[in-house]
């Protein structure tokens, strides 16, 4: 059926008309769009969705009774997602219909407040990094990694090749997602060993050459440990030509040196751990740079100006995805970004304050160092494995096999990581901390 224009009747948003499909099938060499589709009939919609209809309070009754079948972990877990305290003043203030309906700030004369919020998130991110500028999120650490090689790239600087180095602890999500985004820019990957769980910065020295377009650190790394020779890495990357992208998070950075003085050209990273929470696969990724990269900055970034009455106006100022401009001149194909985590976040931090932001800082480094005491005083126990200072997390070494530890400690409602036969992780937070004492006793049961 066919509306009176030659197009199919119903949705507006399909435009093509019945001579269009069929020139293209005819193109394609196909009879119907159905052949372009293989669809296992095991899963192919026969019209009944098979769903029996029931009320309200029954429906909750079925759900109540399969939420009951979970089971109740305290989470000791982190290697990138850390669950920090989030006070009900988030939850209130995001929730409010100004800030959750509003999908992204085009108009800035109706999205003053949510502007406002993201150009003081920007503003932390800069005093923070000690970068003068910041774009107003990513999607997540691992994307803003992959954006800061394909920045690296873009500018080659004295380089003649292409390729990013990062250390061989890192994170496999984030190392899968670098991967996918520079096989379509014909760049290479180059893993440089560990010492001791810190970076080998004499092997890294043999290892950057003029090949090299960008160098990759974190501290903490994904294990945990402070990265001590940041300076060192920079210096390594810069000697030749290559840029020094830094991996930190929100809390870290409160206390860590500043990225700036260590020689970071690019700081990337996590932020959800404020303001989110762990939400193991919701992120929030940071990026900030110098200011003589502002135009490859990918994303977008807010900025602030007066209008025609002369007061204080936000806006977006600079739109480098191709969304906004010609695909060829665009930084980035990002399609949006955590404008609503990112107020969450600028929240949370102002909610803390910078004194208190230190001390969660602080206390992220006393209490790893002080379960990990406590676990080393165990029979069969070696925590923290590296003797590095830790940031949340460490790495435990058992005797006895790690998976098995791991599995009778879920049976007494605690989970860790198991990383191999003989090596665990353990985080801890503000969020767990009071379930310390649990966890020993656990650990002190199981072997």
């Amino acid at each position: 059926m066919t509306a009176g224009n030659g197009r199919r009747a119903g949705s507006p948003y399909a435009p093509h008309t019945d001579a269009d499909e069929e020139a293209m099938l005819d193109a394609v060499g196909a009879d119907s769009a159905e052949e372009l589709f293989d669809i296992p009939d095991e899963v192919r919609f026969d019209g009944e969705f098979g769903v029996s209809g029931t009320d309200e309070q029954e429906l909750r009754n079925v759900m109540a009774d399969l939420f009951s079948r979970n089971e109740e972990l305290t989470e000791f877990l982190g290697r990138g997602h850390h669950a920090h305290y989030v006070p009900a003043l988030v939850d209130d203030l995001s929730r409010r219909s100004e800030f959750l309906t509003s999908y992204t700030q085009y108009q800035p004369e109706i999205a003053q407040g949510f502007l406002q919020v993201l150009f003081e998130y920007q503003s932390m991110l800069v005093e923070l990094t000690g970068l003068p500028v910041a774009n107003c999120s990513m999607y997540d650490a691992a994307t803003a990694l992959a954006e800061a090689a394909l920045l690296a790239n873009r500018l080659r600087r004295g380089a003649s090749g292409h390729r990013v180095l990062v250390p061989e602890h890192l994170h496999e999500g984030r190392l899968g997602v670098l991967e996918n985004y520079l096989d379509g820019a014909e760049m290479e990957i180059g893993e440089y060993p560990m010492d001791d769980g810190a970076v080998d910065v004499e092997v890294l020295a043999d290892l950057v050459d003029d090949e090299t377009v960008m160098v990759y650190a974190e501290t903490p790394t994904v294990r945990g440990v402070i990265e001590e020779r940041l300076a060192d890495i920079g210096d390594l990357a810069h000697d030749n030509d290559a840029l020094f992208c830094l991996g930190s998070d929100l809390v870290a950075l409160a206390l860590l040196e500043e990225p700036a003085s260590v020689g970071a050209d690019v700081v990337v990273g996590e932020a959800g751990a404020l303001g989110l929470g762990t939400a193991y696969g919701m992120g929030l990724g940071i990026f900030a740079t110098r200011e003589e990269y502002l135009r490859q900055v990918p994303g977008r970034l807010v900025g602030v100006s007066e209008d025609s009455a002369d007061m204080r106006a936000f806006t977006l100022t600079l739109q480098t995805r191709e969304q906004h401009i010609r695909k060829e001149r665009a930084t980035s194909n990002i399609c949006t970004n955590q404008a609503w985590v990112a107020l969450r976040t600028a929240m949370h931090m102002a909610w803390l304050g910078p004194d208190r932001l230190v001390d969660l800082a602080t206390q992220a480094v006393t209490d790893a160092r002080d379960l990990a005491a406590r676990l080393d005083e165990l029979s069969g126990v070696k925590a923290p494995l590296y003797d590095r200072h830790h940031f949340r997390e460490f790495v435990v070494r058992t005797d006895q096999p790690a998976p098995a530890i791991t599995n009778d400690l879920a049976g007494r409602g605690f989970a860790v990581h198991a990383l191999d036969d003989h090596h665990l992780q353990v985080c801890i937070t503000d969020a767990n901390a009071d379930a310390a004492d649990g966890l020993v006793a656990a650990f002190e049961e199981v072997i």
